[in-house]
């Protein structure tokens, strides 16, 4: 079984120009450096979850949690701004994961890269 990490990891670094760095403790993914659109939540603040936090389009957060409040949550600190957290522990869909992942990156991605995801 690959670890949740790293399989987050590789979806990640997966698209263009995205690079990893540790922000506020914990591993986060960025677009060309400076946009932020990705952070791994390990157990953050003494949460009892590994999960992510990521943007999301407008609507989409309230859409996920009333669809289930058990993996989909809203994350402190970002959640205000329309971010999503995503539980991964368990045994969590990871196609799905992957288009909440590459959702997030168009939220913060310019069009031009974004335009290479098509």
């Amino acid at each position: 079984m690959v670890d949740p990490t790293d399989r987050l990891r590789g979806l990640c670094l997966g698209l263009p120009e995205v690079t990893e760095r540790i922000s506020h403790g914990e591993p986060s993914w960025f677009v060309r450096g400076t946009r932020q659109f990705v952070m791994l939540d390990d157990h953050h603040h003494g949460a009892d979850h590994l999960a992510f936090w990521c943007a999301a389009a407008p609507g989409a957060q309230q859409e996920l949690i009333a669809q289930d409040a058990q993996r989909f949550f809203r994350p402190p600190y970002v959640g205000h701004r329309g971010w999503v957290g995503v539980r991964i522990d368990g045994e969590p869909d990871w196609s799905e994961i992957g288009e909440i992942v590459h959702d997030a990156y168009r939220q913060v991605a310019p069009k031009r890269l974004t335009d290479r995801l098509r």
